[in-house]
């Protein structure tokens, strides 16, 4: 991966000025896919952290989506582009020399937070932005459900 980087060049310039209000757009947090999966959970009585960043073992660092901590779920909801999905992900045709690496590098660093993550114990829900609502919910519901059957309650204070 750092040989990579040293072969990266700098970032290159946008083509159209529509292009780069495009780029500008795309958010690191709050996507409407997360933001509608946040909303449902919310409404189901769950609580959550939102970007989180969680400090492993390893010196790692992750930033989930959103964070169980109690039960130790961690969930990340993938767009399509930006995480490479084999069914809705596309290849830019312009600066590939830029992109690809870079997109390559997004998978990698997935894989590495994801072995991260299950080797500190936790569990972790991927989902991509297209998955419909109701089955993101059913994925996310069930995974905290079968963590917290793990959980051993706490003694009361009082």
């Amino acid at each position: 991966m750092a040989e990579d980087r040293a072969t990266v060049k700098p970032y290159p310039h946008p083509t159209t000025a529509g292009r780069s209000a495009n780029m500008k757009a795309n958010r690191r947090t709050d996507t409407k896919p997360e933001l509608a999966l946040r909303k449902a959970l919310h409404g189901q009585g769950y609580r959550y952290r939102k970007d989180l960043r969680l400090d492993l073992p390893g010196g790692v660092r992750v930033r989930p989506d959103i964070v169980f901590t109690a039960r130790r779920v961690a969930v990340f909801v993938d767009g399509c582009f930006w995480h490479c999905c084999p069914d809705h992900g596309t290849q830019p045709a312009s600066n590939t020399w830029y992109w690809e690496p870079k997109l390559r590098r997004n998978v990698e660093r997935d894989r590495a937070a994801d072995a991260a993550l299950g080797e500190a114990g936790w569990t972790v829900i991927r989902l991509w932005e297209h998955v419909s609502l109701d089955d993101a919910l059913a994925a996310v519901v069930g995974a905290v459900g079968r963590a917290g059957a793990k959980l051993i309650p706490r003694p009361r204070a009082g």
